[in-house]
Formats: C-alpha cells, structure tokens, sequence
C-alpha cells in the first residue's frame, strides 16, 4: 500500500475516514474546491485544492498517492480526461458509487428481490458511465453505496421534514462509521476492478421505519404523498466475505436512539 492517500471530496464522508485512514497511511490528504475556507480544520499540508472542472488543479494531485473517489464520477468526458493524468498503475484506486446505479427490475414481485453486483446497471446514468470508465479502464475498486446515515445526518430528519413517507418502499442504509471502515478494507484488500455493495444487509421500509419513529420518538412524516414504489433489496453478502467486514452499527433503531 502506498504510504499516502488523497481523499477527492471533502464532503460528509470524508470526515469519518479521515480518522480511519490515518492509523493506516503516514500521509492522508484532503481536496476540496475552497481547501482555504472549506478544509480549515486542517492543516495546510493536508489540503489540496481540486476541482474536476478546473484543469489546471489536476496537477496538485500527486503521483504516488492512493485515491479515495467521494464525489459523482460525473460528467463522464471530464472524468476521462483526469483519469488520463493519473499515471501511476501500481495506485490503489477505490470509488464511491451509489445503488442507484441499479436498474429497479420490473417485477410485480413484493417484497422485491435481493440485488447482488451481478445485476444490471443504470448507463443512462452519467455519473455510472464515469464509475464504470474508472472501472475498467482505470482498474478502479467501486463501492455501491446505500444510504449514509450518522451524526449530522440523521434519517428522523428526514421523516421529519416529510422527505420520506411511511410506505411499502424499501431502503437501503450504512452508518457512515461503517463505511468509513469499508472503504479502508477496499483501499487495503479489493480487487482491482470489481464492484461491492455496501450496506447494512438489512433493508426496511419506510412504513416499518416511520412507525417507530412514532412510537418511540414522536416524530411523524408530513409528507403529503405516499411513495408507491416497492424500492430495492440490496445484498451485501460479497462485501461481507471478500472484504472480512463485519457491520457493527448493524440496529437501526439503536442507532437512532444514539442520533
């Protein structure tokens, strides 16, 4: 492994790995388009102004670094156009993509079924033709990512403010201290070139999750529109055994009593 890693993106994620990776890595770097303002909780060393539609910052990423991919690979010209001045193959390269790269299969089946790596993507999709150019152009490891949740982001928020209703739809979700683990365990043990789904390997619906978010915490959706739709049932068994993860935020509703 290399003995630095830039992280491309200094968004929520970013945070949490940020901690993780520096018991790995002598070296940990952070981007952002504002590294001055945005990045002032580190110190100067650690920034590097980026910005995938600026060019002329491409340069400030260095040779020898492992990458870290937190943003959308999108639009997928310039995504190519970067990845040609990345000129080190022996560089671990790990992107965070989304399972919304998942085509929702028709199916009149309920519950839906379980999705895996194997099914079919969304190329209609930019930012997915950019997740998959780093992926088989660039040797890129793809992690697809469900929902993030943690602290400063918490999903009673999100019924709060009528974001979500309480309906037969299921949704996928990882605490984001689990992901931040997942994606050192990708930088340190994925395959060039293959795909993970990262969640928590249990999907709920909504009408379950709003439901106890009453009970418990008296917080109900205003949403004024049920979502009809049944959602996804993303698997994560391959993340689980080609990866030795083990899930530790793994109880939602605990998880949310801690939030």
């Amino acid at each position: 492994m290399s003995r630095s890693l830039t992280i491309l993106g200094a968004g929520y994620t970013a945070r949490f790995v940020l901690p993780v990776a520096l018991r790995r890595y002598a070296h940990v770097l952070v981007t952002s388009r504002d590294p001055d303002r945005q990045l002032s909780h580190l110190a100067p060393g650690q920034r590097i102004r980026f910005d995938l539609a600026k060019n002329e910052t491409w340069n400030n990423i260095a040779v020898e670094t492992d990458l870290l991919w937190c943003f959308p690979a999108a639009p997928p010209a310039l995504v190519k156009r970067f990845a040609a001045t990345l000129k080190a193959p022996s560089r671990r390269l790990v992107v965070l993509g989304s399972t919304s790269a998942y085509k929702v299969p028709l199916s009149t089946d309920y519950p839906p079924p379980w999705i895996d790596e194997t099914a079919p993507i969304d190329l209609a999709k930019p930012r997915v033709r950019g997740e998959e150019f780093l992926r088989s152009d660039c040797g890129a490891i793809v992690l697809r990512v469900a929902g993030i949740y943690g602290p400063g982001r918490n999903p009673l928020d999100w019924i709060r403010a009528g974001r979500v209703s309480p309906s037969r739809k299921y949704v996928n979700l990882i605490h984001v201290e689990d992901l931040a683990t997942i994606c050192l365990a990708a930088l340190t043990h994925g395959r060039t070139g293959d795909v993970y789904n990262v969640s928590d390997g249990t999907p709920r619906t909504w009408q379950d999750i709003c439901h106890v978010a009453r009970d418990r915490w008296a917080v109900s959706s205003t949403a004024e529109k049920e979502d009809t739709a049944a959602g996804k049932r993303i698997a994560n068994g391959k993340l689980l055994r080609k990866l030795g993860i083990a899930i530790l935020h793994s109880d939602l509703f605990a998880e949310l009593a801690v939030l």
